[in-house]
This record gives structure tokens, sequence and C-alpha cells, in this order.
């Protein structure tokens, strides 16, 4: 049984050829990094990639010196961190029930996680790694909003029933004002 949306995807490239569309990106000039530059301006001490991927941005935080932990349920994308970072914790586990003996400052869900996890799972996990924040952490998720995963509405819904509060939306990593459109970035606080 799938335990993702992303699971399902057949052909949808993974480990090392999902990271050659970044290195391609990078090497004409585009900032890859505006997940890890919007994260850093919050100053945490230490952060939750949850679906983390290859480890794009946990790696990055890291070399920013804030300590960074990835959780991702696909082990070509995780076998791809590691070998990039081999000294960074990557944890492979399913994020609707996953258990890391800590506490984080921030959890960042980049890359579109929320519209990859199974629909009707999307309270079970978010419930899973608000439980990973400190009092006062922040939950910021970034997700296209053309699809059919969870909709603004459905999202802000289940942030409220889980007792975390809006603490902003952007329409970019780059802090673009949401004004409607195609992909939105929102932060939660656990109170």
């Amino acid at each position: 049984m799938s335990q993702s949306k992303w699971s399902d995807q057949k052909n949808v490239p993974r480990g090392s050829s999902y990271d050659a569309r970044w290195e391609q990106l990078a090497s004409s000039g585009e900032n890859v990094h505006g997940e890890a530059d919007f994260i850093s301006q919050l100053n945490p001490s230490s952060v939750l990639d949850a679906g983390c991927g290859t480890g794009r941005v946990a790696i990055e935080l890291v070399r920013r010196g804030i300590d960074s932990v990835g959780v991702d349920l696909d082990p070509e994308m995780l076998q791809a961190a590691r070998r990039k970072a081999p000294t960074l914790e990557w944890v492979e586990a399913d994020l609707q029930k996953f258990t890391l003996e800590r506490r984080f400052d921030v959890a960042v869900l980049a890359g579109n996680v929320m519209i990859f996890v199974l629909p009707g799972s999307e309270e079970r996990v978010v419930e899973q790694i608000t439980q990973h924040l400190c009092e006062g952490g922040l939950f910021v998720s970034g997700f296209t909003l053309d699809t059919d995963g969870i909709d603004l509405d459905d999202y802000d819904e289940t942030m409220q029933r889980l007792g975390l509060l809006s603490a902003g939306r952007w329409s970019t990593w780059q802090r673009d004002p949401f004004t409607g459109g195609k992909y939105a970035v929102s932060a939660h606080r656990k109170i």
C-alpha cells in the first residue's frame, strides 16, 4: 500500500537524477536556496526538514550553521542526501508516524510536501511534525495550489484545529506578498 502520492509517481526523477535539475539551475546562476534563505532569516538554532528529499535545504542550512535533520520516505532520495552529506542525520520514515527524540525551532516542508502526502493524511502529518516543534516554534510549508492536493482553506482549518496560529503567508520563498495565485508559503506558530 502506498504511503504517499510521491510513492505512486513512477516516472519522476529520483536521487541523483532529481539533483541534476537543481545543479543545472545553480550553474545557470539561479538561486536554488530560496527556502534556506527564508528559514535562515528566522534565526533558528535547529530545523526539521520534513520531506527533505535529497537534502538540498538541510545541507544548505547546516552550511549556514543551523543544526538540521532531514526526514523522508523515499530511500533513493535519502541515498543521494547521504552521499552528499554523510555526517548529517537523515531519517527514513513516513511523516505520519515518525518519532525523533528531540524538538526543533522550525519545521520546513519545502518542495510541495503537503501535496504529495496521501489525501486524508494531511492532519496526521501536520500533527506529527508539530509534536517535534518547541513551544513557539514555526511550521513553514510551501506548496502549489493548482493541484488535487490540500487547498489553503483546508490547510488553515487543519492548522487551527491543531492549535497553530498563522504567522504569515507569502507567494514565494522570497517573501513576495500573497495575493492569490498558484503557490503559497505559509508559516504557523505552535503555542
